[in-house]
């Protein structure tokens, strides 16, 4: 069974799905008006990035996360409030956490079409397929992040300790996060034998719930990894 011969998408969940999606859109243009307009700069530049992106997966939960936590974390925000913003590890590992959703969100935009144009399959289905190259490239993406922007530079490793930590970091959390991710994807296909098409606009709703549902159960194993000193944050 591929999402191709699954049933036609109802009125109500195209409705849902529009307004999720133009909201999510909203929400990405709050951050970089918020970021570029009121000129709350991130420290780190690339966050910069992985804010509105996230927004854009996400929606209001990013946009909830960044007026808690992102915001806090730029310059002009400690100067209005006159102190500084550290944060404890539930603040850390959600911004943590983020790479990997947007890590994870680039991939499906990627990985969805590259499937269905090359008709790959895995055991004669699609979806299979879909899952495995959705992770490989989370997994890479994650991996230069932490490798350029994020752990390596932060701890100071060398290049061969930081080749080894980063790859752990990204397959960790991405393992983690595909639970939610890819444990919904099933869900759908198998458990509710529906999955629109990826050309339909409930697919994207959908798959940014998976996206949110990634989120938290990534989040445990950034906090673990953060715990540990394995993983630090930009």
């Amino acid at each position: 069974m591929n999402m191709d011969d699954m049933g036609a998408t109802p009125g109500w969940l195209t409705a849902i799905s529009w307004v999720f999606v133009i909201l999510a859109v909203v929400c990405a243009a709050v951050v970089l008006y918020d970021v570029h307009g009121r000129g709350y700069r991130q420290r780190v530049r690339p966050m910069e990035l992985v804010w509105p992106l996230a927004a854009l997966a996400t929606g209001p939960l990013a946009l909830a996360l960044y007026s808690r936590f992102g915001r806090p974390r730029s310059d002009k925000w400690q100067r209005e409030q006159g102190k500084s913003y550290e944060g404890g590890l539930t603040a850390i590992a959600a911004t943590g956490g983020l790479p990997g959703g947007v890590a994870s969100a680039v991939a499906h935009v990627i990985g969805v079409p590259l499937v269905v144009a090359s008709g790959l399959t895995i055991a004669g289905l699609d979806l299979w397929a879909m899952i495995a190259v959705i992770a490989v490239l989370a997994t890479a993406f994650l991996f230069t992040w932490e490798y350029f922007v994020s752990t390596v530079p932060k701890r100071g490793l060398t290049s061969r300790q930081g080749l080894t930590v980063a790859l752990l970091v990204a397959f960790v959390t991405v393992l983690a996060f595909d639970i939610g991710m890819g444990g919904w994807m099933l869900l759908l296909a198998f458990g509710l034998e529906f999955m629109p098409s990826p050309s339909d606009i409930a697919f994207v709703f959908l798959m940014q719930i998976g996206l949110i549902l990634g989120f938290l159960t990534g989040y445990p194993a950034v906090a673990w990894l953060l715990s540990r000193g394995t993983k630090a944050v930009a």
